[in-house]
C-alpha cells in the first residue's frame, strides 16, 4: 500500500540535528560554556579589531612607555609607548588564522586516509602506515625552519606545512577508531544492505570517529599556538613592528626586570586559549562518545584468496526439479587460529528453492551462522572459503569480487540479523537509516524515499510509521527494532532472505508476530527464506524444508513434514526429544549428552558417533557420506535402519 503523507519539517537531516544536539550538549556543561563563550569571544574581539581596539597598533607614544593598566590604557602600553589591548587584538588575527590554516590543513590529510584505511585494510592501508612512519620520523622544526626562509617568514605556509606533518599522528588515532568501529555488526548490516563504501564510511564510519577527531584537532589547536607563537617571539614571523602575540612575549622578556606586568597580558591570553581549546575538546569528546556493545564484526574477504580445493559443481536445475534459487554443493571453511588452520565447515551443501523457506537447525557450534555468513562472502579476516561452491541465480559466488558481491547484497540476498539494535547505527534516526538503503538501491529523490520508508514501516505492521521515522534506535523496543530490520531488508526487493536467529532475543508473543509477518511478507512478494534456528517450534511454524547441521556437516535435509513424521539421523531424533514441546508432560527433557566437537577436535568417522546412542565400530571407519533416504531427503549415517526399527 502507498502512502502519500506530506513531508513534515519533523525529518531534518539527521546529521545537522545530531550536530545541533551535539552544541546544546557542550553549551549544558559548566566547561563547556565557559570554554566555548571565551574562543568565541576571542574570535569575535580579533575579527572586530578594527571597530573595539582603542588606537592604532602602531602608534607610538614615548611620553606614556611601560604604563600598568589605567582608564586610558586598559592594559597598559609597551617600551615604545603602543596600546597593549589594541596589539593583542591586532595579533590575535594572524595567530587564530594560522591555527585555523594549520587545523583544516590535518583535517584535509588525517580524517579522510584515517578512516579509509580503517575501514578498507589491506594494502592501501600497509602503503600509507609507511608513508606516516616516514613523516613521522622526519624533524618538523627543520621542516618549518626551510619553509619560512623559502617563503619570506610566511606564517599561513609555515603553519599549513605543520598540519600536513602533524597529520601522520592523527591519521593513526583516526585509523585505530575507524578499524574499532568496522568491527561493528551496524556496519555489516550496512554492506548486506547493499551500501556502497563511500557511503558507508561517510555516514557509519565517520561519525563514529568524530570524538577522536574533535580531541585531537582541539590538541593540534593548542600545539598550533604554542608553535607559531614560539617562531614569533624568535623574529621568524612577520617583522616588527606588525603585532604578534610571540612578539609581544618577546619584548617583555627583555623589559621584565623594569617591567614585569608587560608579560602578563599576552602570556595570559596566550595560556587562556590554550586551555579552552584543550578543555573543548575534552567536553565535546565526552559529549559524542556513546556506549556501544561490540559485535565482533565481520570482515568481507574474498573467498578465492585460498581456495586449496574446487570441487565439481552441479549446473543447476540439472535434474527434474526445479532450479534452486541459491545451491550450495561441498562447501569447506577453514579459519586460520593461533594453533594453525582448523576446517570449520566439511562439504556443506544445500538448496534454497524460490518461494521456499529452508531451515538451518543445530546446536550453538554447529556451523550454522558461519555458513550463512560464507553464503554472503563475510567471513571474520581468519576465516575463507578452501572449497566448494556458492551458486545464487546459477552466478557463482566464492569466486565473485568485493564489488560484485556488494551488487548482490540487499537486492540479490539481504540479510536479518539476531541482534537487530546494535545492527542499527546509534548516531542516526530510523528515517534517515532507512531512506539512506532505499536511496542506495533505487534512484528516487528525498521525498519519494521517505515515502518508500514509511511504506516498509507499514509493510512490518509498525504502528505509527510518522512516529517512529523520528526517533533513534535506542528509543524503540527490541520487537520494534526487528521489525525496522526486517524493513531495511525489504527496501532492496530480495529475492532470497537470510535470517539468523530473528526470534533469539525476542519473548514469546513477540517471537510469534514476527514469524507471522515474515510469513505474510514471504507469501506477497514470493521470496526464498533461510532462516537460521536452534527452535524446532520456528522451523514448524515457518519453515518448508529442514537442513540439520552437526560439527560442520549437514547431517539430514528434508522437507519439514518428513523431518517430524521420521527423523532419518539419531542427532535430529535427539534433538527433537531434548525440546521442551516434544517431551510428555512431568517428564524429564532428554537432553542430549556432551558438547558438539570443536574445530581441530573432532572424531574421526562419523562426528557425532561420541554421543549417539546407535554408534558401533562401524562408524569409526571412514568418513560418512551423505546418502539418499527417499525420494528428497538424505541423511549422514549408516545406521538409519536401525533408528526405524527403534520407533
Amino acid at each position: 500500500m502507498t502512502t502519500t503523507a506530506p513531508e513534515t519539517p519533523t525529518a531534518l537531516p539527521a546529521a545537522a540535528d545530531a550536530h545541533r544536539g551535539i552544541l546544546r550538549s557542550v553549551l549544558r556543561t559548566p566547561r563547556g560554556s565557559i570554554a566555548g563563550g571565551f574562543l568565541l569571544l576571542l574570535i569575535l574581539a580579533t575579527l572586530l579589531a578594527p571597530v573595539l581596539a582603542p588606537a592604532d597598533p602602531l602608534r607610538q607614544n614615548l611620553h606614556h612607555v611601560l604604563e600598568t593598566p589605567s582608564s586610558r590604557y586598559w592594559l597598559g602600553t609597551d617600551s615604545l609607548g603602543r596600546d597593549l589591548l589594541s596589539r593583542l587584538l591586532y595579533g590575535g588575527r594572524p595567530a587564530l588564522a594560522g591555527v585555523l590554516e594549520g587545523v583544516l590543513a590535518q583535517l584535509v590529510v588525517a580524517v579522510p586516509l584515517g578512516v579509509a584505511t580503517g575501514y578498507l585494510g589491506g594494502r592501501f592501508d600497509r602503503f600509507v602506515m609507511r608513508v606516516c612512519d616516514i613523516v613521522m620520523s622526519v624533524p618538523t622544526i627543520v621542516i618549518l625552519l626551510g619553509v619560512l626562509t623559502i617563503f619570506d617568514r610566511s606564517i599561513a605556509a609555515a603553519m599549513i606545512t605543520l598540519g600536513v606533518l602533524s597529520a601522520a599522528g592523527t591519521l593513526r588515532v583516526v585509523r585505530g577508531a575507524a578499524m574499532t568501529v568496522r568491527q561493528e555488526l551496524y556496519v555489516s548490516a550496512a554492506e548486506l544492505l547493499g551500501l556502497g563504501r563511500v557511503q558507508i564510511i561517510f555516514r557509519h564510519i565517520l561519525p563514529r570517529c568524530r570524538g577522536v577527531i574533535i580531541v585531537q584537532t582541539s590538541l593540534f589547536a593548542a600545539v598550533a599556538i604554542g608553535i607559531q607563537t614560539g617562531l614569533t617571539f624568535l623574529g621568524l614571523g612577520p617583522p616588527p613592528p606588525s603585532p604578534t602575540w610571540g612578539g609581544m612575549i618577546n619584548e617583555s622578556a627583555v623589559t621584565l626586570s623594569r617591567a614585569p606586568w608587560l608579560l602578563v597580558p599576552a602570556g595570559g591570553l596566550i595560556a587562556l586559549t590554550v586551555l579552552a581549546f584543550g578543555i573543548l575538546g575534552d567536553v565535546v569528546r565526552d559529549v559524542t562518545a556513546q556506549s556501544h556493545t561490540s559485535s565482533g564484526g565481520l570482515r568481507a574477504r574474498p573467498a578465492s584468496g585460498r581456495r586449496t580445493a574446487e570441487a565439481p559443481v552441479e549446473e543447476p536445475g540439472s535434474g527434474t526439479e526445479a532450479p534452486a534459487l541459491l545451491r550450495v554443493r561441498d562447501l569447506d571453511v577453514t579459519f586460520l587460529t593461533p594453533r594453525g588452520e582448523r576446517e570449520v565447515l566439511t562439504k556443506v551443501g544445500f538448496d534454497v528453492r524460490a518461494g521456499r523457506t529452508l531451515g538451518l537447525v543445530g546446536e550453538s557450534g554447529s556451523g550454522k551462522s558461519v555458513t550463512a555468513r560464507a553464503v554472503l562472502g563475510l567471513l571474520e579476516a581468519n576465516g575463507a572459503v578452501t572449497g566448494g561452491s556458492v551458486r545464487f541465480r546459477g552466478r557463482e559466488l566464492t569466486r565473485a569480487s568485493r564489488k560484485e558481491l556488494a551488487a548482490i547484497r540487499g537486492t540479490g540476498i539481504a540479510l536479518i540479523s539476531q541482534e537487530p539494535m546494535v545492527a542499527l547505527d546509534p548516531s542516526f534516526r530510523i528515517g534517515a537509516q532507512l531512506g539512506e538503503v532505499v536511496r542506495a538501491h533505487t534512484r528516487m529523490s528525498r521525498g519519494a524515499a521517505r515515502r518508500r520508508v514509511l511504506e516498509l514501516l507499514e509493510m512490518v505492521e509498525l504502528p505509527d510509521p510518522e512516529e517512529i521515522v523520528t526517533r533513534y534506535p535506542f528509543q524503540i523496543s527490541g520487537g520494534m527494532a526487528q521489525r525496522v530490520a526486517i524493513a531495511a531488508a525489504l527496501a532492496g526487493s530480495p529475492e532470497l532472505l537470510i535470517a539468523d536467529e530473528p526470534t533469539t532475543a525476542l519473548d514469546v508473543t513477540v517471537q510469534a508476530d514476527i514469524l507471522a509477518l515474515l510469513r505474510r511478507i514471504q507469501a506477497d512478494t514470493g521470496m526464498a527464506v533461510l532462516i537460521v534456528t536452534h527452535d524446532w517450534g520456528v522451523v514448524a511454524d515457518i519453515c518448508s524444508d529442514v537442513a540439520v547441521m552437526y560439527a560442520g556437516q549437514v547431517v539430514e535435509s528434508a522437507p519439514v513434514e518428513d523431518v517430524f513424521a521420521r527423523p532419518s539421523h539419531p542427532y535430529t531424533a535427539a534433538l527433537m526429544a531434548a525440546g521442551p514441546e516434544h517431551a510428555p508432560r512431568r517428564t524429564p527433557i532428554k537432553a542430549v549428552e556432551g558438547t558438539v566437537p570443536p574445530p581441530g577436535d573432532r572424531p574421526a568417522g562419523c562426528r557425532f558417533r561420541t554421543r549417539c546412542p546407535l554408534a558401533e565400530a562401524d562408524c569409526a571407519e571412514q568418513e560418512i557420506p551423505l546418502l539418499p533416504v527417499g525420494e528428497h531427503r538424505t541423511s549422514r549415517c549408516i545406521h538409519t535402519a536401525h533408528l526405524e526399527a527403534r520407533r
